[in-house]
């Protein structure tokens, strides 16, 4: 599982997924109660070793835990393709009728597309449907993942980008890439090649450099197209100092079908690269749907995968389930989460690593990236935000079952539920602090400005509680003979030491 884990942060994570196993290890193999509690209502070795018998496990409750992880699975999937239909319906008729209106809506329509996704991120790090279609880790992987949420992103190859002081070579610069782009880069990109035929074969060519700056399709790269650079509000790319609070500005000109097509700084008297624009913008959602559209369709009743996932016939089968439910949740809490997608860009100041750094999203992203972890410790999934007001208001695919905490309570381990459920409600009091911080005006890439300032108080009190939470999720697997805190969260998963969310990865 460990190798599963380090193959699949290598596909969206910023940075060099390698780690020193000494600084992370630090951080998760940590058995005991950060909240203060030594008690083991289980009875398990903490040390993680042969404790046989000391768990009073039951199979008809363990079912119930897989057969409602998996209800929730394939809820979130599926509102994430309908709200992606809703996205490409936005997106056609911007292309239709480029306006102001339809750019906005086109912009509101991925912000929602984003609520029911970014739930689903706790199923990654383990061989299911977003990272592995057979769904055995020892080959590798060839899941859709790096297709669907890969960043960051290769702005420079796909359209025009302004350099500065925050958008220097070793952020818009490509090493690496198998699109047919001539020339240097970001001179040169796919929008202004009219030799390269843009569908969904070109943009299947992403992440296929070593350092992942080619990165070409999904959410992403839509947003990119929507929102262009996340520039000052003057237009200046000279950001790292003096970053202001608005998201990027692209122009609705830029989608303009007559002599008003704009690209860059310049008006361009032919319409072709905003047809292009549009083109790209057409062929990248289309692929993002089919992407999730697999990916729902491995967690539908009767399908192969749910169907393996959901089939155990005796309690060892059993625990081998649930610690990939666990790996989910301790790797995307500590590693990926903590370290990779919140980390790196506080301690580096970095808009770049910012995981939705067009559109001003990122805390968007933490909270709901948060939000799937407990989903998955709470058997439940509330539905998504289609009114961008913070609250959930689509319900209809809303699952109410039975989770890991109700099988705690169950099986007598009432103080480790307690104490599990403390760390979650712990990190959610502080990521909803950074929400609310980006509502009322300091998004996360200016709260990024300055790691150990006021502002960015909320980012680094998250990591830290995300680490907690790590290490809680992980004495579910020691204190019921599951598997090693190791198993939970990989020590490999990242070079940050999230007790410290200041120090550089």
């Amino acid at each position: 599982m460990s190798a599963l884990v380090a193959l699949s942060l290598g596909v969206s994570a910023c940075g060099d997924d390698s780690s020193s196993a000494d600084d992370t290890a630090a951080d998760t193999d940590n058995t005991t109660d950060p909240t203060g509690a030594t008690d083991d209502p289980t009875g398990a070795d903490s040390s993680g070793g042969d404790t046989e018998g000391a768990v009073a496990h039951d199979l008809d409750l363990m079912r119930q835990v897989l057969e409602t992880n998996a209800d929730i699975a394939f809820a979130a999937y599926s509102d994430s393709v309908t709200t992606a239909q809703d996205l490409a319906a936005a997106i056609d008729t911007l292309v239709a009728d480029p306006s102001e209106a339809n750019l906005q809506a086109a912009k509101d329509a991925w912000l929602v597309s984003r609520e029911p996704y970014g739930q689903t991120e706790v199923y990654r790090f383990r061989a299911s449907p977003i990272d592995d279609t057979d769904y055995d880790a020892g080959n590798g992987e060839d899941g859709p993942e790096g297709d669907i949420n890969a960043w960051p992103l290769g702005e420079g190859l796909i359209d025009y980008v302004v350099t500065g002081s925050d958008f220097g070579d070793d952020q818009v610069n490509v090493t690496d890439h198998s699109t047919g782009v001539e020339g240097p880069i970001p001179e040169n990109n796919i929008i202004n090649s009219p030799g390269i035929t843009i569908d969904a074969a070109l943009l299947s060519n992403t992440a296929t450099a070593d350092d992942e700056h080619d990165v070409i399709a999904g959410y992403h790269a839509i947003e990119f197209l929507l929102w262009g650079q996340d520039l000052n509000a003057d237009g200046s790319a000279d950001t790292l100092g003096s970053r202001d609070a608005t998201p990027g500005q692209r122009p609705v000109t830029d989608f303009a079908t007559d002599d008003t097509c704009t690209s860059g700084e310049t008006a361009n008297g032919s319409v072709d690269l905003c047809r292009r624009r549009g083109q790209y913008l057409q062929v990248a959602v289309a692929k993002l749907i089919a992407d999730l559209e697999s990916v729902r369709d491995g967690w539908a009743d009767g399908a192969e995968y749910r169907t393996a996932f959901t089939t155990v016939d005796d309690i060892d089968a059993a625990k081998g389930k649930f610690l990939e439910i666990l790996v989910g949740m301790g790797t995307l809490s500590e590693g990926e989460l903590g370290g990779e997608r919140m980390q790196i860009s506080l301690s580096a100041n970095s808009q770049e690593d910012e995981h939705s750094c067009f559109s001003d999203n990122t805390h968007r992203d933490i909270w709901l990236n948060a939000e799937g972890v407990q989903n998955s410790y709470r058997g439940e999934y509330a539905g998504y935000d289609s009114t961008l007001d913070g609250s959930d208001d689509q319900t209809g695919n809303a699952v109410s079952g039975y989770g890991l905490d109700d099988y705690l309570t169950d099986i007598g381990a009432a103080d480790l539920e307690a104490a599990v459920s403390a760390a979650l409600a712990e990190t959610e009091t502080h990521y909803r602090a950074i929400d609310a911080a980006a509502r009322g005006g300091t998004p996360v890439d200016v709260m990024i400005q300055d790691a150990g300032g006021e502002a960015a108080a909320p980012m680094r009190d998250t990591i830290v509680s995300l680490n907690a939470q790590s290490a809680q999720i992980a004495n579910i697997a020691v204190d019921l003979d599951i598997g090693s805190a190791d198993d939970v969260v990989d020590p490999g998963a990242s070079e940050c030491d999230t007790t410290n969310p200041t120090a550089e990865c």
